[in-house]
């Protein structure tokens, strides 16, 4: 049986955000997405334990705390560190992806152009998370 999911979602653009509720609705799931528009939102929003997300969605490229210094404050924080993380980004870079498992990631996921495929990706990482047994 899945769970539903409170899902963080931090990313800057619009549009992006646009096309992750409405893959949601899309794909009939019932996951709250919360956004923050950057890293420091979404610090905000950490810091009241009952806000606590089931997975954070991370974009690497954002304004004022870049995705890599996010990932870096959630991880060393030893009451956050445990929240699941995923990175969405555009960024296929090898450099990144190595930075980001080596801080800790949970996933890394390259958003496609297709949005049939960006579907599929999101159906695929909402599924797992809410299966897996880890809860905030």
């Amino acid at each position: 049986m899945e769970n539903i999911l409170s899902v963080l979602l931090i990313e800057d653009n619009l549009i992006e955000i646009m096309k992750m509720e409405r893959t949601i609705l899309s794909l009939g799931l019932e996951h709250t997405v919360n956004v923050a528009n950057n890293g420091e939102e979404a610090l905000e929003i950490l810091e009241d334990a009952l806000r606590w997300p089931d997975l954070i969605l991370l974009d690497l490229n954002m304004p004022r705390i870049s995705g890599l210094e996010f990932l870096s404050i959630l991880k060393n924080n030893e009451q956050l560190k445990h929240i699941p993380t995923v990175i969405l980004t555009t960024s296929d870079n090898q450099k990144d992806i190595e930075e980001c498992y080596r801080i800790g990631v949970s996933g890394y996921i390259v958003k496609p152009l297709k949005y049939n495929d960006y579907i599929d990706k999101i159906q695929n990482v909402l599924s797992y998370w809410s299966i897996n047994e880890i809860k905030s």
